[in-house]
């Protein structure tokens, strides 16, 4: 990718702020579905397309997909050193729970079903979702104004 082609999200974002993540997937079809499916829910927009990959864009920051040939697996694993998962800030709790419920008919696979929505703890209101190339997501809710009973 060229610098000149992400100027306007550099001019928009302060120092210190993410810029972009990129992730090396084994299948570029399957993973833009299923990663365009997501960002798209949480309001990201494409911005980038190339024969080995694209990336989507929300305010300063941008997600990248690549199959690169330079990739020495097949599939990610997250209990390895290295990225664990991506997390999103998804909405209120509706939000979240209709993401979770949806994400099975997009390749996405819910995370400790039996702890869901507390798999962070009991203040905690997350999906943890992973995708068929095994990189995982956590999309956190907002909290709201009163405490949920």
């Amino acid at each position: 990718m060229s610098a000149a082609s992400d100027s306007s999200v550099s001019a928009a974002a302060g120092t210190g702020s993410l810029h972009h993540v990129e992730l090396w997937v084994p299948d570029l079809a399957r993973a833009r579905a299923q990663w365009g499916w997501l960002l798209g829910e949480l309001g990201y927009e494409p911005f980038q397309d190339w024969a080995d990959g694209c990336s989507w864009r929300l305010g300063g920051t941008y997600l990248v997909i690549e199959q690169s040939p330079a990739l020495t697996a097949d599939h990610h694993d997250r209990l390895r050193p290295g990225l664990n998962h991506l997390a999103f800030h998804a909405g209120p709790r509706d939000a979240v729970d209709t993401l979770a419920a949806a994400g099975a008919a997009h390749g996405w696979t819910l995370l400790f079903p039996d702890r869901h929505p507390h798999a962070g703890g009991p203040d905690h209101y997350a999906a943890y979702l992973a995708s068929t190339d095994g990189f995982e997501v956590e999309l956190v809710a907002t909290r709201s104004a009163l405490p949920h009973r």
